[in-house]
């Protein structure tokens, strides 16, 4: 095989995966859409979601700043050398974060340092099989950490909030996916998809579960039994309410794929992997022989196209929430006015500030005065000029809850006013927010390309030690919108949508299968 060809259509089939959804993925968005009444805040998340595919494929630059676990699933004739593939693989990934098509994203377990590269121990995940087919079957998928995160198993029998006891048959199966719903609520980006393995051993379960997920959203399952349940949980599934990003909704869920395998009579795992709604799979067949893409995978039909609508949308939201404009040092005055459920745009100064960063304020002084200022949950990704100047390719919030041990504390320490995230955050962080005067702002997860946008200029950057992910970026932002999720007066949207979605919940827990 041509193996300067086969890395050049790796090459290409990473960064198609980074930058374009696939067809079948955009045709669920686009369902999802259209269900939603206009001027509502999931209205709003999904023209923002729309208008973030498009201007990915206007930009070729990544949907979602997380690059996840980049995952293969390769198939291979017989004689074709694997260890050959994996080496032309790894360059392919180390050239496409050179080019800023991924984020630095493989980080020492010990040390807590970034590769730099996506290359290190366990990364990219590579698995093969081979068959009697004449041609190369490459798969990826890039699953981001707050989607993973989410990720759930259970061993049955169990008893589940809202749903009782789950035995050991289908009925007991159905209500730990419903359960697996309910949990992820907006902290993996919903509207999502869900792969579920049933049986195995708790780490094949995972694998069969995730395996799931490289099936189309529109295929058929083969399985009686389990296209009923699929059909069903797809049903269901919607009347929780969570809707997209957890602000409440009509759509919670965009996709279900479920597999079975034999397991051992001790023990009957169902295993869940929770996709967001940025579902970057994609897939290619390669001939053996000289390395180019015979055929693209999962872009079968039109193509979806998306006009531009979250400013729209937001202008909508109007009908049903104020809009404030904020701008860094903001008073604690200006905090305590806003409430659950207002649409804040912020123009100036912000900082990022991730896992290492929190964890370093604890200790540490700032690098910077943070009174009055916004910390961005945000972990970029950054293109360096030739003359030492920094620019943002992809900047979406990722998941808050993490920061919880630390967000309140650090806001009090450091007279920060608003935080801005994906998800929401716990008792701890609200408590705080009502004793210090804090917001905190809900972003529309995966959004990379629309928040980059905002991004008008990057001022500095502190504490790249810990790498370009973790790093402290100031940034200059104009019209940077998300909305009012937590506020000072004690008021949690995630919380009474939990509470609510947990009511309903309640529903399903009568026998049905």
């Amino acid at each position: 095989m041509n193996l300067e060809k086969f890395q050049e259509s790796m090459y290409q089939l990473i960064v198609e995966t980074s930058t374009n959804l696939p067809k079948d993925v955009r045709r669920a968005v686009k369902k999802a859409k259209q269900s939603e009444s206009a001027g509502t805040r999931a209205a709003m998340s999904l023209g923002t979601i729309t208008n973030n595919i498009q201007m990915a494929d206007e930009n070729v630059s990544p949907i979602c700043q997380d690059t996840g676990l980049p995952t293969f699933k390769i198939k291979t004739p017989v004689g074709v050398n694997q260890i050959k593939i994996k080496e032309a693989i790894y360059n392919a990934i180390a050239q496409a974060t050179k080019d800023t098509k991924l984020r630095p994203n493989s980080v020492d377990s010990l040390t807590g340092k970034n590769s730099g590269d996506n290359l290190g121990g366990g990364t990219p995940v590579i698995k093969f099989d081979q068959w009697e087919n004449d041609y190369i079957d490459v798969r990826l998928i890039l699953k981001g950490g707050g989607c993973e995160n989410k990720n759930i198993q259970y061993s049955l029998p169990c008893e589940l909030d809202g749903l009782g006891r789950a035995g050991r048959d289908l009925d007991g199966i159905r209500k730990c996916i419903l359960h697996s719903v309910y949990q992820a609520q907006g902290q993996g980006c919903s509207a999502g998809f869900i792969g579920v393995g049933i049986g195995g051993d708790r780490s094949s379960g995972y694998d069969l579960a995730k395996e799931q997920l490289f099936r189309s959203v529109e295929d058929v399952n083969p399985h009686e039994d389990l296209r009923k349940l699929e059909e069903y949980i797809m049903e269901n599934a919607n009347k929780l309410g969570i809707g997209t990003m957890g602000f409440g909704g009509e759509t919670t869920l965009l996709g279900c794929k479920i597999g079975v395998m034999n397991r051992i009579p001790a023990s009957f795992f169902v295993s869940v992997a929770y996709n967001c709604w940025a579902f970057r799979r994609l897939g290619v067949k390669v001939d053996p022989k000289t390395g180019d893409i015979q055929e693209w995978l999962y872009q079968d039909g039109e193509k979806i196209e998306f006009a531009n609508e979250a400013e729209n949308e937001v202008a909508a939201s109007k009908e049903e929430s104020n809009v404030v404009t904020l701008t860094a040092p903001i008073t604690e005055e200006q905090i305590r006015e806003l409430k659950v459920g207002d649409v804040v745009r912020i123009d100036g100064r912000m900082y990022t500030g991730r896992d290492a960063i929190h964890k370093y304020l604890t200790d540490h002084d700032a690098p910077v005065d943070l009174n009055g200022q916004v910390i961005y949950h945000c972990g970029p990704v950054m293109a360096k000029g030739e003359e030492g100047n920094w620019t943002v390719k992809a900047a979406g919030p990722t998941t808050s809850i993490r920061e919880e041990p630390y967000q309140g504390d650090i806001m009090k320490k450091f007279g920060i006013r608003a935080v801005i995230g994906k998800g929401g955050m716990g008792p701890k962080t609200l408590a705080a927010l009502q004793e210090h005067g804090g917001v905190y702002l809900n972003a529309i997860g995966g959004a990379a390309q629309y928040y980059a946008d905002c991004i008008k200029k990057v001022d500095g950057v502190d504490l790249t030690e810990f790498g370009i992910p973790e790093a402290m970026w100031h940034l200059n932002v104009e019209g940077f919108t998300a909305v009012v999720t937590m506020d000072s007066h004690g008021n949690s949207l995630h919380a009474d949508v939990d509470k609510s979605s947990l009511e309903k919940l309640a529903q399903f827990k009568e026998r049905v299968f």
